[in-house]
């Protein structure tokens, strides 16, 4: 069971600030929720995700039910207390990483394909989603949809929202566990009329709160914050809005400004093990030869436990001697980069400058990216 304040909406925009209520704790929103596909952020223990500011971290249905396998999970009494996590977390449905296998099968039923390490035929239904999602006992869980890839044809996103009607409805008569939000899912690619239908049909059979899946999948900045657009309308004002798999700081920035709540990416975890590090002045490749003497941090305003030890040099010779710490800290600093560039954009809400923040900000981080 979920409950949602609205505390202030920006008069400029649709920005907002809320608050999340949930059994096991609260959060305000905007708020970025790192990903944690296999029960863990990469490279971080459960301090140091802490240590970022994160209150709510992810974990991936698909993944988790192949390994290490729901019955591992149920000696455990749930994920958090097997990775031993203090805080908040949601899980997808699962959705996405099946449709992305080959040659799966979708029918109304559900999706089926062979289990990747037995060879066992699975058939991944919104049951099964929800059954397993259960067992994981995370906080907020998601509707079982189909995620449309982009682009897609018109013919097949109509037919593919009705499926993805029917099992957010089957979704929610199979959930048990009153304890656990359960959030819908928009389809419809980036078709105005379906996604309005999609958000329709969706919003009828009432969740917790509401999802725009399908997006950051190949369709651009632009595309995405006008998907956000023709969705947004009829999407409930007092229920919690979350964009899945956003993004880069420009597209949580705009995404915000259209309205929307929550975010999840891995894009602050997998840069930072390419090496590429968020500040408030653009991104930095770290291999750069310049950085080889450098004594500067990453980012000389960032108060992230990285920042306020290492030098840009340090983290070169760790990158280049292809040492773990360097992912390490640089996972630390990127997602201390988007927790403190979300709770600026909370505060900038409650002031009713979020404007002229957006402005100043991709100002100053587009100088030197």
């Amino acid at each position: 069971m979920l409950g949602f304040n609205l505390i202030k909406k920006d008069k400029k925009t649709k920005a907002r600030v809320g608050e999340i209520i949930l059994p096991e704790g609260r959060v305000q929103t905007p708020i970025f929720m790192p990903v944690g596909t296999n029960g863990t952020v990469k490279g971080l223990t459960p301090y140091y995700i802490q240590e970022t500011g994160s209150k709510i971290i992810l974990a991936n249905t698909y993944h988790i039910f192949l390994k290490p396998g729901i019955n591992i999970i149920k000696k455990f009494d749930g994920i958090k207390n097997f990775i031993k996590w203090p805080g908040l977390m949601l899980t997808d449905s699962g959705g996405f990483q099946v449709f992305s296998l080959p040659n799966k099968k979708i029918d109304g039923e559900g999706t089926s394909f062979k289990h990747p390490y037995t060879g066992e035929d699975i058939l991944f239904t919104p049951e099964l989603s929800i059954e397993v999602q259960e067992i994981i006992g995370a906080d907020i869980i998601m509707a079982f949809d189909e995620c449309l890839p982009y682009p897609v044809d018109y013919n097949y996103a109509k037919y593919s929202i009705d499926r993805t009607r029917d099992w957010a409805y089957r979704s929610k008569k199979a959930l048990k566990n009153k304890k656990q939000a359960l959030f819908g899912i928009v389809q419809g690619s980036t078709y105005p009329d379906l996604r309005k239908k999609s958000a329709k049909d969706i919003t009828d059979i009432g969740f917790e709160g509401y999802a725009i899946g399908g997006v950051s999948v190949g369709e651009g900045h632009e595309l995405m914050m006008s998907t956000i657009e023709m969705t947004e309308p009829y999407l409930p004002e007092d229920k919690p809005r979350y964009l899945m798999g956003v993004g880069l700081p420009e597209d949580i920035l705009g995404a915000v400004e259209r309205g929307m709540d929550m975010f999840d990416c891995v894009i602050p975890t997998r840069y930072a093990r390419s090496g590429t590090f968020f500040t408030k002045m653009g991104k930095i490749r770290i291999d750069k030869k310049k950085y080889a003497k450098d004594k500067f941090p990453i980012d000389t305003t960032c108060n992230c436990y990285t920042c306020q030890n290492f030098s840009r040099a340090y983290i070169h010779h760790l990158f280049k001697s292809n040492e773990i710490l360097s992912d390490v800290l640089g996972t630390i600093h990127n997602i201390y980069f988007y927790n403190d560039l979300i709770k600026n954009i909370r505060f900038s809400i409650l002031d009713g400058k979020f404007s002229v923040f957006k402005e100043t900000f991709l100002r100053n981080y587009n100088k030197n990216d």
